[in-house]
């Protein structure tokens, strides 16, 4: 279950973008962590406003110095559990909150259910020039951010510029423009459909009018935006197997703007067992090896979606990554992927696995994963 941290600095428009996402969602269900205090369980179908009378105090305080790792992870738990219905999880921090700690938080986690979703960072427009002088550690968030958001665009007496500054304070996030918040839930998470369907959700059931328009909701400017608009995404399917080599080479020089990768992958004879599920968000990445159940049709079939990206380019990347005719495998072509592979709990005695093994020390350290230490 992804976990999703939401910041930004006061009137940013945090709220709105969480209310926006619990109108938008579809099917899914958002469980959130927020306003610094309280863990609450949201039906997204639900009124957005019923979010004050299920608060559960946490005491007062910032979230990130309000509560330790150990103590998120009670409150994660109880959304994460199979009974809760959850299908993401959202953090609403304190407009004074430091992103950075949350993030650590996150991935120190030991909870096994739950994984981190990006830091979402939402900037206003309007109020950027002020908000940087005011409070100049705003472009160290910039930094640490997966996603930003520049929202009240529409009010912004100058937005290109704003738009260009804020790329500029960035590390090859993407930059989204917005106005009321409006982004699309895709972009953070799968949405769940209202209808029974077989595989995944693909980024071109966004083009269907139920996931496309804002019906309803035009906050008196008369007009329906079409959500999709502001991103790119890429669908790539093949049934020959990718050289993992390559493969890593292409996620460790994905460009700037590429904020999700999900889908998976077949590594052929590098592992004829498993196929790998893989999740990237922004610079953190994890593989999930599955094993292939008998009679499955072995493809690669993987979704990338950003913002001002060329996915012509990045398509053709994906196509060279091919593993083409090879008829054996390199026994330590697998090592790259097998880094972002989190092993699984063992019994103490049991046989190490350490060909297998990454840990949390090596999650934090690898160029494509979150280091918060330094420059993350």
């Amino acid at each position: 279950m992804p976990v999703v941290v939401l910041a930004g600095f006061l009137g940013s428009g945090k709220t709105t973008l969480l209310n926006h996402l619990l109108h938008r969602s579809g099917g899914s269900r958002i469980g959130a962590i927020v306003n610094d205090f309280g863990a609450i369980e949201i039906d997204a179908l639900a009124v957005a406003g019923a979010l004050g009378d299920s608060t559960v105090s946490l005491g007062n305080g910032c979230l990130c110095c309000a509560v330790d790792a150990s103590e998120l992870d009670i409150y994660l738990e109880r959304l994460a559990r199979p009974a809760a219905g959850i299908d993401v999880i959202v953090i609403e921090a304190s407009g004074l909150a430091e992103p950075e700690e949350l993030v650590r938080m996150l991935l120190a986690s030991e909870h096994p259910g739950i994984v981190y979703g990006g830091l979402v960072e939402v900037v206003d427009a309007a109020e950027f020039d002020d908000t940087r002088v005011k409070h100049p550690e705003i472009d160290r968030h910039l930094s640490l951010a997966d996603l930003v958001v520049v929202n009240k665009l529409d009010r912004a007496a100058d937005a290109p510029r704003v738009l260009g500054l804020v790329r500029s304070l960035t590390d090859r996030a993407a930059v989204v423009p917005a106005t009321y918040g409006r982004i699309d839930p895709e972009f953070l998470f799968d949405c769940r459909p209202n209808e029974e369907r077989v595989g995944q959700l693909t980024f071109d059931d966004l083009h269907e009018p139920d996931h496309a328009h804002d019906h309803g909701d035009h906050d008196g400017d008369g007009h329906a935006d079409h959500l999709h608009d502001a991103y790119d995404s890429l669908s790539h399917a093949s049934d020959v197997p990718l050289d993992p080599r390559r493969l890593m080479a292409f996620l460790d020089s994905r460009p700037e703007g590429l904020y999700r990768i999900k889908g998976y992958v077949d590594f052929g004879a590098h592992d004829p067992r498993n196929r790998y599920a893989v999740h990237a968000v922004g610079r953190f990445l994890r593989f999930y090896p599955e094993p292939w159940a008998d009679g499955d049709v072995r493809l690669t079939q993987l979704v990338l979606i950003g913002t001002g990206l060329d996915m012509a380019a990045l398509g053709k990347e994906l196509e060279a990554c091919a593993d083409g005719d090879a008829p054996h495998a390199d026994e330590r072509g697998m090592w790259g992927v097998l880094r972002y592979v989190q092993e699984p709990e063992r019994e103490p005695g049991s046989a190490s696995g350490a060909e297998h093994e990454t840990g949390r020390e090596d999650e934090l350290e690898t160029g494509s994963q979150p280091d918060p230490g330094l420059d993350y």
